[in-house]
């Protein structure tokens, strides 16, 4: 027997004048992310409907739980017009249960019952082929019909998906991915709203290690598995961070690092079409994240700096990111160029000035130049062996 999924859309059905382009994006999303196996999918204005093999069904549920764009979805059993049908095919899949209640929504509005007569007549129906009883405020079960133009279909139970707009229907951004555990969780929240991604990493070898570069390479991986097509550019930072901490004094040497961090990231932006840059920074949570260091170090570029987990406590980016799977590869042990020279007391009120003159020290525009020239460019995801990028 096959499988049949029905999909209730999320918060593009508030979208009136796009809901259209919306679903089409959905739904090739989903296609795209099927593409291994055999389906029949149907669509329209409300649902959309994919029919499965049996060995199949637990593919469809990891790609439908990891799509934006879905409210929820359901296994469905489509049932003739009659009511006797679908009591039928209700009790031969009936779960252990005291009490229930119909749910019913009748699309077809030819049908001859509306919706509440249709929940009335099959409670009485079930009621007396079962010792069950009704209960309409706390019921163990809710039985869901719709009646659709071609069948009846009876659900048991809505899985809630993750909502959003589908990943696309938004111009694309360059998230800033350190391999920590805030950035993953700031990239989903991107992908969440619609927005395709790529993802930019700094590397300071041999100051980090090639684990590091493989923990990254999984995280974006990990990622992927919520957008795809992401590109992940790997910067060599090496040489700008030596230079910075040569010429800088050590409570300056994070701010000036991100600074030129944000001038590169800006080059790659342009160069490769993204509307703007997004990061994991959280309002104070170290001292590149006040707001003055915030303010200082933006003010390099001029695109717009997309911050997710802006106003987000500590404990709420680690729960989301345990539930997206990225909290055991971000807590890996290696350091990150972020992590390098780090003084004991940093400045956390920056002055614009000073960041300036310190800069006026060496070549940065040809480093930044040279950076962006030489960047390692990956597909994410990479399915076969990273071997030969380490």
């Amino acid at each position: 027997m096959n499988k049949i999924f029905l999909i209730k859309y999320g918060e593009l059905s508030l979208k009136k004048a796009n809901k259209k382009a919306f679903i089409k994006q959905l739904v090739n999303n989903i296609k795209n992310k099927l593409n291994d196996i055999e389906y029949d999918l149907k669509y329209n204005y409300s649902r959309i409907f994919i029919e499965c093999n049996d060995k199949d069904e637990k593919k469809v549920e990891d790609v439908l739980s990891k799509t934006f764009g879905i409210y929820s979805y359901s296994i469905v059993y489509k049932c003739n017009k009659d009511l006797n049908d679908i009591i039928d095919t209700l009790i031969k899949n009936l779960p252990n249960i005291n009490t229930f209640k119909f749910e019913t929504r009748r699309s077809d509005k030819n049908f001859y019952l509306n919706s509440m007569e249709i929940s009335s007549k099959l409670g009485a129906l079930l009621l007396s082929k079962t010792n069950l009883k009704v209960d309409v405020n706390n019921p163990d079960k809710i039985f869901y019909v719709e009646i659709r133009e071609d069948y009846a279909y009876l659900y048991f139970d809505m899985k809630k998906a993750l909502g959003g707009y589908p990943v696309g229907v938004q111009n694309k951004a360059l998230v800033m991915l350190s391999g920590g555990i805030d950035s993953p969780v700031a990239s989903f929240l991107t992908l969440k709203k619609g927005i395709a991604i790529d993802l930019v990493y700094f590397e300071s070898l041999p100051h980090t290690s090639l684990a590091e570069r493989q923990k990254v390479i999984d995280l974006a991986n990990k990622i992927s598995e919520y957008g795809f097509n992401i590109k992940l550019f790997i910067v060599n930072f090496t040489t700008i961070q030596e230079t910075i901490y040569k010429n800088a004094s050590p409570d300056y040497g994070v701010t000036l690092m991100r600074r030129a961090m944000y001038r590169i990231s800006k080059k790659i932006t342009k160069k490769y079409k993204h509307m703007i840059l997004v990061n994991g920074e959280s309002i104070g949570q170290v001292a590149s994240q006040t707001l003055t260091s915030m303010r200082t170090i933006e003010s390099v570029i001029n695109i717009p700096v997309v911050r997710p987990l802006a106003c987000f406590d500590k404990e709420e980016i680690i729960k989301i990111s345990k539930d997206i799977d990225t909290y055991d590869i971000s807590i890996r042990p290696y350091e990150d160029c972020c992590t390098l020279f780090v003084p004991t007391h940093p400045v956390i009120n920056p002055n614009i000035n000073k960041c300036e003159e310190t800069e006026a020290k060496y070549d940065y525009k040809k480093l930044e130049e040279e950076a962006v020239d030489n960047l390692l460019i990956i597909n994410i995801p990479k399915k076969e062996d990273y071997k030969d990028l380490l």
